[in-house]
């Protein structure tokens, strides 16, 4: 009887390594991903961090040096040695990921990896790093494959983006070739049956860090034939992701909220992703200067979340959002330069 196959995707700040056998996966923009693994035993794993190092020395994963020291020290301990360990570098690009981290991340990233390996004389077997495409992997830890999924170029370097443009990934993902050809995989059952196509639909995500609102407004448009709502994020950090990952027409985004506020968030878009953005704030009254800053940073409209009477039904919801939502996905909207966004 064939065995379930295991999958897991890690974010930002994560890593998974195990002896059995998996497929792991994790979306790249400047990041980068360290696989690690052991040719004699057969299994390894893959870490994401965002940033090289940490200046306060903090042990987290999101920094280079830390977490690839985790894989290593599992593997140590594992083992007894990291003799013959095996590595693949992937990411560091010049994309989106920019929006949170700042310029020149990823060649730094892709430099901590390089030092921290060689430094424990790890073999580097392959890597695939840089430019201006960000990257989904999908690594095979019993065999060391390793298949990349490369991002649409065309959201990251035209002037302005529409809808036709918005299809984020190439066709078919190819294995990086790494030496010889990897011995076959195990017998697995069949992978699960695909997400459903949204095809024709305006695909939505909602940013909100209420986790009741986000569901309201979800189904608000939930019986719209031609609108389908496919992530909702709690934060700017949480929606960065899913932008790559799920490739948005549109998005209603909150002003206040944790981490980074709405605001700021817009003119990270504005400049490194331009998208068509509807502000649904309780702060953004008719004449309010977060309506204003709003419109002029290059929201598409701007929402008073109290009007819509969420917590009375959903009839206004849908009078007032509905109608937006596909104006704003009729919308172009034109990349913006960062010195223009900085003193709004």
């Amino acid at each position: 009887m064939a065995t379930e196959i295991n999958r897991v995707f890690i974010l930002p700040g994560e890593y998974f390594i195990s002896k059995q056998p998996h497929i792991i996966s994790t979306l790249l923009g400047s990041c980068v991903a360290v696989c690690l693994y052991h040719p004699k035993l057969k299994f390894g794993g893959m870490n994401h961090y965002m940033l090289p190092t940490s200046a306060t020395k903090e042990k987290s994963g999101k920094y280079g040096d830390y977490a690839i020291g985790v894989l290593l020290q599992f593997m140590e301990r594992t083992v007894g040695n990291l003799s013959g360990l095996e590595a693949i570098i992937s990411g560091g690009a010049n994309v989106v990921s920019n929006i949170t981290t700042g310029a020149q991340i990823g060649p730094r990233n892709i430099e901590i990896a390089r030092q921290t390996l060689q430094r424990h004389n790890i073999r580097v077997i392959a890597e695939h790093v840089g430019g201006t495409v960000g990257l989904k992997l999908h690594y095979q830890n019993w065999d060391n494959s390793l298949s990349i999924e490369k991002m649409d170029r065309k959201v990251m370097s035209g002037s302005t983006i529409t809808k036709e443009e918005n299809n984020r990934f190439a066709a078919t993902p190819s294995p990086l070739s790494a030496g010889p050809k990897p011995a076959p995989a195990p017998t697995f059952a069949a992978p699960k049956a695909p997400a459903p196509s949204h095809a024709g639909r305006i695909k939505v995500l909602v940013v909100d860090d209420s986790a009741i609102v986000r569901s309201l407004l979800t189904k608000a448009m939930a019986d719209e034939p031609d609108i389908a709502v496919i992530g909702a994020a709690k934060d700017a950090y949480e929606a960065r992701e899913m932008l790559l990952e799920l490739g948005p027409d549109v998005i209603t985004l909150d002003i206040v909220m944790p981490k980074m506020d709405g605001v700021t968030f817009l003119k990270k878009l504005m400049v490194y992703y331009p998208i068509p953005v509807i502000i649904c704030s309780t702060i953004a009254k008719a004449g309010s200067a977060a309506e204003l800053r709003s419109d002029k940073i290059g929201a598409v409209d701007v929402i008073d979340k109290d009007s819509l009477n969420l917590y009375h039904g959903m009839e206004t919801v849908k009078k007032i959002l509905i109608p937006k939502i596909r104006e704003a996905a009729r919308t172009r909207v034109t990349r913006k330069s960062k010195e223009e966004v900085a003193g709004i």
